[in-house]
């Protein structure tokens, strides 16, 4: 069995794009969500062909955004201007702009699964020694960014919020694109209202974006969020443990796995986030190590299961949930 880096550097014979590829998957997936914006915004069409196209259109939202996700990682599209120039636009309209995404996310894959209070690019988590030190406020905010409601409202906890309006006004300068992001969401919901109906804005515009990043905020936390993922202190964390201990491998259908952009082969990812997404697939078939990791799946159990989980407990080496932490503390019930 080879080792953690021994992986790494196997994986990075699929790190290179089929560069027309990359194109033709970011085409398609911009005119899939141009049709269903289009069914939605036409009075003539019956209504359950709208809803249809709302759905498809939240799930398109989530393809294109594990795109843009790529291209951040360099992993498509680099030294192209049309291409940073769509991304641009791309990171405005899913509430993700370059500055705050970038330096979010790759401090997360630089320090994913280690045990933290900040939360940086992903949800925090302590060890339960740790939370007993914490105040009643600090607690209670903890949990607040762990639970199912905020991960359901991802869209205004996540994405309006914490990657647009905590950054802007922490730093306006630095983060004006997320003031660009806001003034967009805003705008476009003011004119879809105006003109076209609550009814329409609702399917068009609303929905599909609620779904997207409901389903995306989810998707970031039980990837790292699972039974039997491990967490580390600072001083005993490494790369290569990470993807292969931290990161689950999400099991999905083949249409799942089209609109979700492979991203459920998170592990490889983790292992080497310069392959393109399309290549995820190929690169686990060459890895038998890969496919021992942990998984995870949509089935309701596994999302409770994943959903539950609140603190690292380091005498069991497992995540454990609220209830389990309470019945050794009944003093804070």
């Amino acid at each position: 069995m080879r080792t953690g880096k021994e992986l790494i550097a196997h994986s990075k014979s699929f790190s290179k794009e089929d560069r027309l590829k990359s194109w033709f998957e970011l085409w398609i997936t911009i005119f899939l969500i141009i049709a269903c914006i289009t069914v939605g915004l036409t009075n003539e069409i019956l209504l359950p062909i709208k809803i249809i196209a709302s759905l498809l259109c939240g799930l398109a939202y989530v393809r294109l955004f594990v795109i843009y996700h790529d291209y951040a990682h360099r992993a498509i599209l680099q030294n192209s201007k049309m291409a940073n120039v769509l991304m641009t636009f791309v990171g405005i309209y899913m509430l993700a702009p370059k500055t705050i995404w970038s330096r979010t996310h790759e401090h997360h894959h630089n320090n994913n699964s280690k045990l933290t209070l900040s939360g940086i690019g992903s949800y925090p988590t302590v060890s339960k020694k740790y939370f007993l030190k914490l105040n009643r406020k600090k607690r209670l905010i903890y949990l607040l960014n762990r639970h199912p409601l905020t991960i359901l409202l991802g869209y205004f906890t996540l994405f309006i919020f914490w990657l647009n309006l905590k950054s802007f006004f922490e730093s306006p300068r630095k983060h004006f694109d997320s003031l660009a992001a806001l003034l967009f969401h805003f705008g476009a919901s003011w004119v879809t209202i105006h003109f076209f109906g609550w009814p329409t804005y609702f399917l068009s515009f609303f929905f599909p974006f609620f779904l997207a990043f409901a389903m995306g905020a989810y998707l970031f936390y039980c990837q790292h969020n699972f039974p039997g993922a491990e967490f580390k202190e600072n001083h005993d964390w490494t790369y290569d443990n990470a993807a292969l201990t931290s990161t689950s491998y999400m099991t999905m259908n083949p249409v799942m796995n089209w609109f979700t952009g492979n991203i459920g082969y998170h592990h490889v990812h983790h292992l080497n986030s310069r392959i393109p997404f399309y290549r995820l697939k190929e690169a686990l078939a060459t890895m038998p190590e890969l496919h021992q990791v942990k998984t995870t799946s949509w089935y309701p159990k596994e999302i409770l299961g994943c959903l539950r989980l609140k603190l690292w407990d380091p005498e069991t080496n497992r995540m454990i949930t609220l209830k389990q932490f309470r019945s050794e503390h009944p003093v804070l019930n």
